[in-house]
């Protein structure tokens, strides 16, 4: 992998953890989410910001071991063309189920690449 990719592995790594850290003073149950406006567009812009950086990773490394990156590019797609079809339930089960999943593999990634 190219140093660009690694760049945007970080990106992702970050923007996960970022997410992660909203919920520091907080319980990360939907009806938190759900309630607070700010807080579900933080998470959006990080889902956007992991979505365009799998998306240039695919460009420059089409064969990226990331299960469902071109679903979560999908997403980004989603959120920023046809944001009035995004609901909240689809963006919370994203950010309980599948964001630490992606985590792991793009801690993987980034391990990998630094031997």
């Amino acid at each position: 992998m190219n140093e660009k990719v690694i760049k945007y592995l970080y990106d992702i790594k970050l923007a996960i953890e970022e997410i992660d850290s909203f919920f520091s003073s907080r319980q990360k149950r939907y009806e938190e989410y759900a309630d607070d406006i700010m807080l579900k567009r933080a998470i959006e812009r990080d889902l956007e910001i992991i979505g365009e950086a799998i998306n240039r990773i695919l460009k420059e490394y089409p064969e990226v071991p990331l299960n469902n990156a071109k679903k979560i590019v999908g997403l980004r797609n989603q959120i920023i063309h046809a944001y009035d079809a995004i609901s909240d339930e689809n963006i919370w089960g994203i950010v309980i189920n599948h964001l630490p999943a992606l985590k792991l593999e793009v801690e993987a990634l980034i391990q990998q690449s630094e031997f």
